[in-house]
């Protein structure tokens, strides 16, 4: 990564901070000023490589977004060495669920899903393989905002719950062998077979983004 690519990652970083303290500045102008600072920082910080000027940026690329797409989301299926699959029980509603959340900028889609596993389970993950792309709206999910949902198949490396910094979120985290599954949470109805069967036979599944078709590889 050169010095350019470097220079765009922070700022972009620093914008994306800026928008989620503004969003919840509403009420708390001096925050709102302060975060309306950080984004005018990471303007100049493009306009090192960028040639228009620096209001120029913020105005046309920091806060006037041109298009708007599905928010991205990781989830682990974490495995052991027993084939059991590690799931997190929800405090939201009470169900069982694959460690995951919302991907942050600047990280991987494998760095954010070692994240949230870590966070949620205190689970410590290799992340080995891409299991399947989930739509939100075609897997049973119940999201308020369209999500793309990208399932990787984890290697345990160590697991001590002690270590998940998320217990508002977790009421419980479990062990399960594929014939012996907990209540699910909606949508992962879906995805958590689906990381059994690639865990067993190593098949990857994607869905079709407008109707939900299974488009899974051809299967021998």
């Amino acid at each position: 990564m050169d010095l350019a690519e470097k220079i765009f990652m922070y700022a972009d970083e620093l914008r994306a901070v800026a928008a989620t303290g503004l969003g919840f500045s509403e009420d708390k102008p001096y925050d709102a000023e302060r975060y309306r600072h950080v984004r005018c920082i990471a303007a100049k910080l493009v306009g090192l490589v960028d040639p228009r000027p620096a209001d120029a940026i913020e105005k046309t690329l920091f806060t006037q977004l041109t298009h708007s797409a599905p928010v991205p989301c990781g989830d682990a299926a974490i495995f052991d060495d027993q084939d059991r699959l590690l799931l997190i029980r929800r405090a939201d509603d009470g169900l069982w669920a694959l460690p995951g959340g919302l991907l942050e900028l600047g990280e991987t889609p494998m760095e954010g899903v070692a994240r949230e596993a870590l966070e949620e389970s205190g689970a410590n993950v290799q992340v080995t393989d891409l299991i399947g792309i989930y739509d939100s709206r075609y897997c049973g999910a119940r999201s308020p905002v369209q999500l793309y949902i990208l399932v990787f198949h984890c290697r345990l490396v160590e697991h001590r719950p002690q270590w998940a910094t998320t217990p508002h979120e977790v009421l419980d985290v479990g062990w399960f062998q594929g014939d012996s599954l907990p209540p699910l949470s909606p949508g992962h109805t879906v995805r958590v077979p689906d990381a059994l069967s690639y865990h067993r036979q190593r098949w990857p599944t994607f869905f079709d983004g407008g109707r939900g078709r299974d488009l899974s590889l051809e299967r021998p």
